[in-house]
């Protein structure tokens, strides 16, 4: 019955996330708030990482009618499910932050990105005064878009049940692809279509996982802090 009343009462609170409630209760009434978001930040921007370097290129792919050729352009990686999950987790400001500082790390320079991408010229380079666009360039700017906005779904309640939970990331993955297949198409010089069979189709399947997987985890972490929160809510922020 309390784990019931507990779960119920944060479902009916919106505005905070899961990560509200990841902060070891010992800690959490004694650290200020910028230190408890410096802390999910800085967890966040390692899982990011962490994701990026799992990374393959996939093979030719050939059934029946059904083809897909090598995609030597955008590798398979747990970037999206890091960032959807993560974002979510957080919300708009933690998890756009935490995108943000990622990007501006790749940026610089450090081995981030999936594959061999890091630095500005992962998003595009001046050559001989024309502008030459990365080909997975677009894919890391929707990963900033779309923590914003799963991020402010998130606050509104969106992932305190599968239903929600699976829309946002859904929304999310589209934000995603949205930029990432414009701006391929681009860097390619080809139509969108075109670029469909690199940097859309063989990651339908994987992508489908990865996000039922992360919104499944939402709610039952929601069940779990329920359970956590008996007499306790998150500090004050």
């Amino acid at each position: 019955m309390t784990t019931a009343h507990n779960a119920g009462t944060l479902a009916g609170r919106r505005g905070l996330t899961l990560g509200d409630y990841l902060i070891p209760s010992s800690l959490a009434t004694r650290a200020p708030a910028w230190a408890r978001d410096v802390a999910l930040i800085a967890g966040a921007v390692v899982l990011l990482i962490l994701g990026a370097r799992i990374a393959f290129e996939l093979p030719a792919v050939s059934l029946g009618r059904f083809y897909v050729p090598d995609n030597p352009y955008v590798p398979i990686t747990l970037q999206t499910f890091g960032v959807l999950f993560t974002s979510a987790a957080l919300g708009a400001r933690r998890g756009f932050s935490a995108t943000g500082i990622y990007l501006l790390i790749g940026a610089a320079g450090m081995p981030v990105f999936a594959g061999e991408g890091s630095g500005t010229a992962t998003f595009g380079s001046l050559e001989s005064g024309r502008l030459v666009l990365g080909a997975t360039g677009g894919y890391l700017v929707g990963f900033l878009a779309a923590s914003a906005v799963v991020g402010a779904l998130a606050q509104r309640g969106w992932d305190r049940r599968l239903g929600g939970s699976v829309g946002a990331m859904l929304i999310g993955t589209l934000i995603i692809y949205t930029f990432g297949l414009a701006w391929l198409a681009l860097a390619l010089d080809r139509g969108v279509t075109d670029v469909l069979p690199f940097g859309l189709f063989p990651f339908v399947p994987g992508d489908v996982l990865k996000l039922l997987l992360a919104a499944g985890i939402l709610p039952l972490g929601w069940r779990l802090a329920g359970r956590r929160a008996s007499g306790r809510s998150p500090a004050a922020r």
